[in-house]
């Protein structure tokens, strides 16, 4: 099982980058959450088998219609990894 943490930049706030990562997410059966950031990012934590992580990562790196997505920073997460996966409050 993989556990990605990922900061996401570019216009991803306003243009249901948050929705459309849960929807991608629930789809592939991962766990893990998403939430906009006061710095104007998006974060996410995206768990789950190497296919469907992997799958996962490379959707993000496009986002929904709307949104432009300069960078994606990841690291690997050794904390709590939730089950299902949730929209939480900006932090």
């Amino acid at each position: 099982m993989l556990s990605i943490h990922l900061i996401i930049s570019g216009r991803v706030q306003g243009v249901g980058y948050r929705m459309w990562t849960h929807e991608q997410a629930f789809a592939l059966g991962l766990s893990g959450w998403v939430r906009n950031r006061r710095d104007g990012t998006v974060e996410a934590l995206i768990c789950g088998g190497e296919a469907p992580v992997n799958d996962m990562l490379a959707r993000v790196r496009n986002g929904p219609l709307g949104a432009r997505v300069d960078h994606v920073f990841q690291t690997e997460w050794d904390d709590v990894v939730p089950d299902g996966f949730e929209v939480l409050a900006t932090e």
